[in-house]
């Protein structure tokens, strides 16, 4: 039996006959940008995270840049800034920082949670440090109280990389509306995911949605007046007619990737692997289910394994950031930074198929196989 990682036809055809009406709507509308749609995509999408503003953007990664750039537009922020930020991360999350010339300071992950460690957030917080950015990698809450703690003892901002966990929950609220700011990525392949690029901020912060969606139009608040030097990154009308259809049942296929997940936890039993901490529904919406295997080599194997059994796998992510070509030149890594837990993870981590499409029988045949695996 074949099982993909993740089979996005599959996904799609859940809802199709919705998707196309959205779609056909907005053809015959003949308004594709900045209209109906995306005014109530930004609506139903602020009302469901749990903020005052939603602004849409192009994809997720503009939505990390026009926060951190909106603050320097502001005078919060200026160049040479710290943001802390979570060295096990997808490299996006760090491009938004140094995109706006800002400075990542990178701090080790919790091995068993995978995501940031509370506990070496203080001691890297200097004269210089800004803001610190969580990042809910692989659909797990990555906030703490100690985070909200440490923002409110020395008066950091809070920016929340929400990109992989729509849906998810901390103390009762939604990630994205935790921070002062949040940037969602609406890729396809995501919980909430468009037919293509997409993303949005969300705040509670009033002159910081003003100020983004100027950035994200050109600089623009009135047309051709240009208040800033911005870009154009904009959510088009088709892409928020099809989020505003996935939206309505984006709780309902959560609750299909907890049920896989539920399983993987429950049966998974194999000496080489290792599951991170078994969180509670409400802050895990499972975007990814990620094993640790002991050993490069050991991943390595396991992958091919599966992959001859029919079986799809990623690896979330093989080259941590700061070994990347692209920072090895930079002073904030030079000469470059040895963060151990974070380079076990890029050799160990593996990402077992997930998805709302998954049959008990596909899931099965899953952990059968790894199980059988010496």
């Amino acid at each position: 039996m074949k099982v993909p990682f993740l089979n996005l036809r599959d996904v799609t055809l859940k809802y199709a006959d919705e998707i196309h009406e959205a779609v056909r709507r907005v053809i015959d509308s003949g308004w594709y940008l900045q209209g109906e749609e995306n005014a109530r995509f930004e609506g139903h999408y602020a009302e469901y995270v749990g903020t005052k503003y939603c602004v849409g953007c192009a994809n997720g990664l503009d939505a990390l840049i026009w926060i951190f750039r909106a603050y320097k537009e502001m005078g919060i922020m200026r160049d040479g800034d710290e943001v802390i930020v979570p060295a096990n991360t997808y490299i996006a999350t760090i491009l938004s920082i140094t995109e706006n010339g800002l400075t990542p300071i990178l701090v080790e992950p919790n091995p068993e949670t995978l995501e940031i460690d509370e506990t070496l957030i203080e001691s890297s917080i200097t004269e210089r440090t800004k803001a610190i950015c969580v990042v809910h990698l692989y659909g797990r809450n990555a906030m703490t109280e100690k985070i909200a703690e440490l923002c409110k003892k020395y008066g950091l901002k809070l920016i929340e990389d929400n990109a992989q966990a729509h849906g998810c929950r901390f103390d009762g609220r939604r990630t994205g509306s935790i921070g002062d700011a949040a940037g969602h990525s609406f890729y396809p392949g995501k919980n909430l995911g468009a037919l293509g690029d997409g993303g949005a901020v969300t705040t509670n912060d009033e002159e910081l949605a003003k100020c983004i969606r100027a950035l994200a139009n050109y600089g623009s608040q009135k047309k051709y007046i240009f208040k800033y030097a911005g870009r154009n990154s904009r959510l088009d009308e088709i892409q928020a007619a099809i989020l505003n259809v996935k939206l309505k049942h984006l709780d309902e296929d959560i609750a299909e990737r907890q049920r896989v997940a539920d399983y993987y936890y429950d049966h998974i039993q194999n000496p080489l692997i290792s599951l991170p901490k078994r969180l509670r529904h409400t802050e895990n919406v499972f975007h990814l289910f990620p094993i640790l295997v002991r050993g490069k080599e050991n991943r390595d194997k396991l992958q091919e394994y599966l992959m001859r059994n029919g079986i799809g796998t990623v690896i979330h992510y093989p080259v941590a950031p700061h070994k990347q070509e692209c920072y090895a030149k930079e002073e904030w890594n030079t000469p470059t930074m040895k963060l151990p837990i974070t380079e076990r993870l890029a050799d160990e981590e593996l990402s077992l198929p997930m998805s709302p499409c998954l049959t008990d029988e596909q899931v099965a045949t899953v952990v059968e196989c790894i199980n059988k695996y010496k």
